[in-house]
């Protein structure tokens, strides 16, 4: 049995609603506000008057705002090339990975010791170089001068020899030539004896410079070694030598002037590693982002947040965009030693940013897989606003997340267990909170998962009838002709919160199906569906219709590409494949490096919301437990009811009779009502099956006392009845049998008459 929805009361006014986001205090109060003009409807003047003077009392002016604690942001470019060194780290957690980052450099230090013996800058070759310079040194430079005065004084007594020859052997007779050369070899003679005298000063000053240079390099040593030796013994010995080693080892040491690598153990920031630029350099050289020449440039330092995450903004090598770094989120995840849904590459935005500036934040632990925080919506004690933004939950960063769905339409996909139904509730519950929203909701997969919104809906379709959904939908587009009718009427282009707030027909409606699948590969109507779907997704924004679509996979064989393309939010949950991912974000999303197949099964709740900007956020949906979602839909029930905009509830087939406001339609409404009498009474009694007959004279007599008058042989004419239903039949302690009219053929005169049925 498929009912048919009523219209609800219309009577109110405008609404005074607080839109509530992450981190909002409750606002100053903006003074009173002004009365709304009154809207039209279908209750009387009375009722009117009380359901605006209702409305008014709870939502306007008595709002309150439970005050929540907001963080300080900081302003990261304050700090130097320090980073920031949040209050955890001095905690037994911060402390901890304090002492593991100690433990693996010690390790890696050792490491390196090891690897660098080998080479001519290891230990021993320093003590051989150590030795060789205190050698040179002991010997120092005065043998160099020592030895040019003894070739000076060796070269002057050859001279004073030749002279001394010369004068000996020039004759007597050549008293001129024997003077001369015995003045010269008297004056040879004397400087190769000044000569001799100062090469004898020389070396005697030379051997005591080196015996106090001997004692001075070798006497410790030897000391060390010797006392050691008499102190402890070979032991003792032992450690002089190793101490004299040490010793020479020092002086061997030398500048290096070339850029060296010792240590092979790869920095991973999974590990404890702090970031720093040649790590970032390393990874990105690693993953084949930039080549093994370049390097990035550090816009805004690396460093640590309160979350113990690290953030960091570069700019690639010139010629190399962004999105090729965003393309390789695996290989940069891969070489930081962490998952790939731990890093966040994302282009930088706002002032400055440029094709080639990168924001990288790279999380200490698997984001999303900590206990929830409560969601927002329970501090909230006034009524949200649908046509402001809608809080959806923070990305990785904790940074909250909000969107507007102002002529817009969804599309939220995934796996099963993925969390669509937390997901959606974030969104419906927004809807519910806020009084003026009308609720459409169809359930593909009859799981209850909808239930709690049932009374507030002006539909509901919680069976998965692809029939009954095919009706609503129907429904649904007939009222977007309507909407479309009183706009071109008032001159309008499209749905306002204004118009919205002062023509009841023209309230935001939000149509959320869930399980889609079921409903759109229906043989029978699923194509009918789609193209009732496809009309209210592309005509209904602008008149004020909002659409969402929760499924699996929405690929072509349960979404058609013309729909699928039409809904310009896409929320990706967790799939197992990246083209299941693209069939949500749209083709190539996985290329660039938005693939929803890396949210670990852990994350639950986690997906890529690409809502606003040009590229998806990885978001967490604000999770509420059945219990809350049970009590924020009993405070949404309870504004609607005081805003005086709850459904009135499915029609009975007598109360659609006497809608149409004709004499036989009354007549027959006062027959389906005393058929229903009498039926629950029998069955009080204990009658097991239907009651399907009743006497004309019961009926005649139910008639004129409902103030109608009419004989046996009018309702007859009325009612209709084959000639087997024309048969006499007993009748409690009537004594003969009476005429009467089966339930049947009144049932069946409605439909002929009305086209209405049961």
């Amino acid at each position: 049995m498929t009912e048919l929805p009523t219209n609800p009361s219309h009577d109110r006014t405008d609404l005074a609603t607080v839109t509530y986001l992450h981190g909002a205090l409750s606002a100053a109060d903006p003074g009173p506000t002004p009365a709304a003009p009154a809207l039209g409807g279908t209750t009387g003047a009375s009722d009117k008057a009380a359901v605006v003077e209702s409305a008014r009392h709870v939502l306007e002016g008595e709002v309150t705002v439970s005050e929540l604690e907001v963080a300080k942001e900081t302003d990261l470019d304050t700090f130097d090339d320090r980073p920031l060194i949040p209050a955890w780290m001095k905690s037994p957690e911060g402390w901890a990975m304090y002492s593991g980052m100690f433990y693996r450099a010690r390790i890696r230090d050792y490491r390196r010791w090891v690897r660098r013996q080998r080479t001519d800058r290891g230990h021993a070759a320093q003590f051989v170089r150590g030795r060789r310079r205190i050698g040179d040194w002991v010997k120092g430079f005065e043998g160099i001068q020592l030895q040019a005065v003894a070739h000076q004084a060796h070269i002057a007594a050859s001279q004073a020899r030749s002279a001394a020859r010369t004068a000996r052997f020039t004759p007597g007779l050549m008293k001129n030539k024997k003077a001369v050369a015995q003045q010269s070899a008297d004056r040879a003679q004397t400087v190769a004896m000044k000569a001799i005298a100062e090469h004898k000063k020389l070396r005697t000053q030379h051997r005591r410079a080196y015996g106090v240079r001997v004692g001075v390099a070798y006497g410790p040593p030897m000391a060390a070694i010797t006392t050691g030796f008499l102190t402890a013994g070979w032991i003792g010995a032992t450690a002089g030598s190793l101490a004299t080693f040490a010793g020479g080892a020092v002086a061997g040491r030398h500048q290096v002037t070339e850029e060296t690598d010792w240590s092979t153990d790869w920095r991973s920031i999974g590990d404890g590693d702090a970031m720093t630029a040649p790590v970032l350099d390393a990874a990105f050289r690693a993953a084949k982002v930039i080549g093994a020449d370049e390097s990035l440039a550090i816009v805004k330092m690396p460093m640590l947040d309160a979350r113990g995450a690290w953030s960091a903004m570069v700019d690639l090598p010139p010629g190399i965009p962004a999105k090729k770094a965003m393309r390789s989120v695996s290989e940069i995840a891969s070489a930081f030693g962490v998952e790939d849904a731990q890093i966040n590459l994302a282009k930088a935005k706002g002032k400055g940013a440029r094709s080639g500036r990168l924001e990288i934040y790279v999380a200490r632990e698997l984001p999303f897989t900590e206990g929830a925080a409560p969601g927002p919506l329970l501090a909230l004690e006034a009524a949200t606003n649908f046509w402001g933004r809608i809080a959806i939950g923070p990305d990785v960063r904790g940074l909250p997340i909000s969107i507007s769905v102002v002529e817009r339409s969804g599309l939220v996909g995934g796996e099963p267990g993925a969390g669509k139904s937390a997901s959606g509730n974030v969104i419906l519950l927004a809807a519910a909170l806020d009084p003026r929203v009308i609720l459409w909701l169809a359930d593909g997969k009859a799981g209850g998962d909808l239930e709690p919104f049932a009374d507030l809906c002006e539909y509901f379709e919680g069976d998965a009838d692809p029939e009954a959904f095919h009706d609503m939908l129907v429904e649904a587009v007939a009222d977007m002709k309507a909407r479309y009718a009183l706009l071109k009427k008032l001159g309008k282009r499209k749905v306002t919160e204004e118009l919205a707030n002062k023509y009841p027909l023209l309230r935001q409606k939000l149509l959320w199906v869930d399980e889609l699948m079921f409903y759109t590969t229906d043989d029978e109507h699923g194509k009918k569906i789609t193209k009732l779907l496809r009309n209210l997704v592309s005509r209904g924004r602008a008149a004020g219709i909002v659409t969402f679509c929760a499924t699996q996979k929405p690929g072509s064989d349960v979404v058609d590409t013309s729909l699928r393309d039409l809904l310009s939010i896409r929320w990706a949950l967790r799939c197992t494949t990246p083209e299941a991912s693209d069939t949500i974000l749209g083709k190539g999303a996985a290329a660039a490096g938005y693939s929803a197949k890396s949210i670990e099964p852990e994350m639950r709740g986690a997906g890529l919301l690409w809502a606003e900007g040009s590229n998806p956020v990885l978001t967490r949906a604000d999770y509420y437990t059945d219990d809350q979602v049970e009590l924020l839909a009993s405070r949404a029930y309870d504004l609607r009811k005081a805003a005086g905009t709850l459904p009135e509830g499915p029609t009975t087939l007598a109360d659609q009779l006497r809608a149409k406001g004709e004499d036989d339609a009354n007549v027959l409404a006062v027959l389906v009502d005393v058929f229903d009498a009498y039926d629950q009474t029998a069955k009080e009694d204990g009658a097991e099956a239907d009651l399907d007959w009743l006497p004309g004279t019961v009926l005649v007599n139910a008639l004129q006392a409902a103030g109608l008058t009419i004989s046996p042989e009018k309702l007859g004419r009325l009612v209709v009845r084959e000639a087997d239903e024309k048969k006499k039949r007993a009748w409690e302690d009537s004594t003969s049998a009476l005429n009467g009219f089966p339930l049947a053929a009144v049932l069946r005169t409605i439909q002929t008459k009305y086209g209405l049925t049961a």
